[in-house]
Formats: C-alpha cells, structure tokens, sequence
C-alpha cells in the first residue's frame, strides 16, 4: 500500500483533476465483472485502489501518470469495467485512472475512425451508421464497453464471424499512446507496434486514442432459430458460417438447457438447441434454405437496426451476455472460454458435448480465425470446486481444445501461457518502473526479481 505521505503530495498534485478517495468509489471502481469466477472472488477480496482520479483530457492523463511516476505509485486504467477477469482491479492498491471522460469521436471518413479511448462503442457505431459505416467488431456489453477497454480488455464478439478478433491485422490500424514517465511522451503506434496493446490489460501503456478500420453498413435482420437435434444446429452453423456469398454479423449456439436458463424459455422449447443468426437483408433466403436443410425452424425474426442499443436485440443472448443471463438466476455456475481448431471444431464440438453433458454446457459462438469459420466455446459450467474445474480445463487441452482461463487475473496463465515478446517489449518501453497494473504480468515480474 502507498506511504500517505505520498498520496497527500499526490493528490496536492492532481489539484484541479476529479479524484476521489471516499471508500465506496474505491470498491465500486475497483471491481469488473471478475465475479463469474469463484476462483477470482476469492483471489481478489479486499483488492482495491487508494485514490480514484477521473481526468478530463489527454493533458491531464499526462499529469496523472506524471505524478505516479514521481511517486512511484501504482496506476491501473479502467473503461466501464465490463472485463472479466480482474484487469481493472488495482492488485497493489495505488491509484486507478477512470478513462472514460476521454470520449470524443475525433473523426470518422474513409472507412476509418479516429476516437478517444474511453468513447463508447455504442457511440461510436451511431456515429459511423449516419457517414454510411458500421464498427467492424463489439462485445456485447456495446452499450457499456469502451474503445479503449474492448481493445485491451476483449477479444471479439459481435462482427467475429466475418472480421475475427479486434486484435487480428487491420481491425485496429493504431493507437496513441503515453510513457509512464515523469515527464510521459505520447507515441503513435501504428500495425504490428500496436497491437503489442492489444489484450494487455494496461500493463504496458496508456492508450488515449484509437483507430478503427469500418465496415459498410448494412440491413441486418436478427433471427431466432429452433433445432431439435443439437449437432443438427452445430452442423448448420458452420454451413451458414462458410458461405461466402451471405454476409453475417453474428452466430450464436445455445445447447439445451441454456435457453430455459437465459431467457428464451418461452421462446424456445425444451431439449432444443438455440441459435441467434444476425444476417443482411439478401442473405435470408440462404438462411432458410439451409435452416430447412438441418431440420430448424424460425421462431423471431426483426430488425437489427430498430432494436440495436436496447435489450430487445438478440446481441442480449450472444458472447457472455448469455453468462450474465443465467447468472442472475443460477448461482451456482461459472464458464469457460475455449477455441476450437477448424479443421476439426465440429469433430471436437460433439466430443466434448457426448463426454460433459449438462455439468458443462455449450455456448458456442462461430467466428472467423485465420480466415477459417470455426467456433469459440463460453461453456457454462456447473462448478462444484477448483479441483474439478481444474480437471475440465486440463481435458480439453489434452484433446487438443485451446483454453483461454477466465479464472487467473495473470495475463500468461489466461491465454498463450506464455509472454508475448512484443507485450513484453513495450513495457520496457513505455513502463520501464514497472507501475502500470502491477502483478498481472508474471514474466515481467520475474525479470524484475531476477
């Protein structure tokens, strides 16, 4: 914890920056959604920021990272705190630094939009819609998430289908972003520099500004669909997934019991498979012709546009949405996030739902992945305790199912298990005290003791 003599020279310092040390914003603000795992709950209880500043602009970003850096005092960024796994939770107190009052659209044209990191991306998507474009990718906490905490924070989600992940090339053409120094130097990091942000939970840098590549927009309709055999629909998704000619935003699988537990109980009947299928206007028809081909029948069908940004949206029951659903009901659940190779995901789909059955439910999510239709897994588990959780995720990865952890706040230990070079790099770099985030990354720590 920070010596109070230095946190009262720090906060002399912010004079005239929005801050607060009331304990009720420290525990609001020091927590995401890192609560879908009982693992992190109790590896996070107590953890929390000793000052919560608020900045206005870049300028005064420069002044809050400034004076940590003086102080040698911790600094953890925070979007709308929408992650899951503890990224925006301070694990050595200090400050945390609310980005969000940085949320100007700077500019959009050509395709292309320019924002600062605490824009919402529901904003963001508006804005493009009335020039003719539409945001490539989204969570489905759109209405909440930031640009800056989806790009260091998430993967995909909505748009992963046709455009992958947000850290995949040409998703993200750059970002702007901060030394941790006493006197910060802002840097424009463009294509491969950037993305060594991508995904780091702000241990590396703080980003100010984005650039996103658009896409055009589009008439999207959203659709609910009724499979009564569960490989049926699995089979039908990666039909629909291939085909060139449809243009699709979303593809979602909810194998029975999910929808009797995240809403769609008087929707879809029991024992059915459930997918959400968000295609344009002249890809119905391919829709239905394959839909008939795999034995599903429609049961909704509306349009993207007059239902997007509420809760009406079928958005509500893709990506972990559907996790949060069922958690306000079941509390005795956590989840997974697992990838699947795509020369064998359907193989490997059936396997796992033959050997689990209900103590580990599929939510599959289709998207693309080096330019391949496969699928990502948000398994809703019944957890029982670590151990067996443990042993779910250790029989994946022995049947060749990449698990990316939502149970470890460790950057390593969630994905690659390993360090990225470039991540590692830039820290270096742009963080050389070592005082963004401090904890979550295990190699940078090791190499400091060493």
């Amino acid at each position: 914890m920070t010596d109070s003599d230095n946190l009262k020279q720090l906060r002399a310092d912010l004079d005239g920056i929005e801050l607060s040390m009331e304990d009720r914003a420290l525990q609001r603000y020091s927590k995401d959604f890192y609560w879908f795992s009982p693992v992190l709950v109790e590896q996070l209880r107590g953890k929390q920021a000793e000052m919560v500043v608020k900045p206005a602009n870049e300028d005064e970003v420069k002044r809050v990272a400034a004076a940590c850096s003086r102080h040698r005092i911790p600094l953890t960024l925070r979007g709308s705190g929408t992650g899951n796994y503890g990224q925006s939770t301070p694990l050595q107190g200090g400050v945390l630094m609310d980005m969000s009052g940085l949320n100007n659209i700077l500019w959009i044209k050509d395709g292309v939009a320019r924002v600062q990191a605490g824009a919402r991306l529901v904003d963001i998507d508006k804005a493009a819609r009335e020039q003719g474009w539409e945001l490539r990718l989204m969570p489905s906490t759109y209405r909440l998430a930031t640009a800056g905490g989806f790009y260091c924070g998430g993967f995909g989600g909505v748009g992963s289908i046709t455009y992958g992940s947000i850290g995949d090339p040409g998703n993200v053409l750059g970002v702007r972003a901060l030394s941790m120094a006493d006197e910060p130097k802002a840097v424009e990091l463009r294509s491969v520099e950037a993305r060594d942000l991508y995904h780091a939970y702000g241990v590396n840098g703080l980003i100010t500004e984005l650039e996103f590549a658009l896409a055009p927009a589009l008439d999207w309709r959203e659709n609910l669909l009724s499979f009564p055999d569960f490989m049926q629909a699995v089979k039908f998704c990666q039909a629909l997934g291939s085909t060139c000619g449809t243009m699709k935003r979303l593809l979602t699988l909810l194998a029975d019991p999910l929808p009797q537990m995240c809403g769609l109980e008087n929707k879809i009947p029991a024992g059915h498979t459930a997918v959400v299928a968000i295609v344009n206007q002249p890809g119905m028809d391919a829709l239905h012709e394959l839909r008939e081909k795999f034995g599903g029948e429609q049961v909704q069908e509306q349009s993207h546009a007059e239902v997007f940004g509420t809760t009406k949206s079928m958005i509500e029951h893709s990506w972990n949405h559907t996790t949060l659903h069922i958690f306000r009901k079941h509390k005795d659940i956590t989840y997974l996030q697992s990838g699947f190779r795509p020369w064998e995901n359907v193989e490997k789909v059936e396997q796992m739902h033959h050997h689990f059955g209900e103590e580990v439910m599929l939510h599959l999510e289709f998207l693309r992945a080096d330019g391949a239709v496969t699928c990502s897994g948000l398994q809703v588990i019944r957890y029982s305790t670590e151990e067996r959780l443990n042993e779910i995720i250790q029989f994946h990865r022995d049947k060749g199912v990449f698990v990316s952890n939502p149970h470890t706040y460790i950057l390593e230990d969630g994905g690659k298990l390993t360090v990225d070079p470039g991540q590692l790099a830039m820290k270096r770099r742009l963080d050389p005290k070592g005082l963004l985030n401090p904890g979550k990354m295990r190699t940078w720590d090791e190499e400091a003791a060493a």
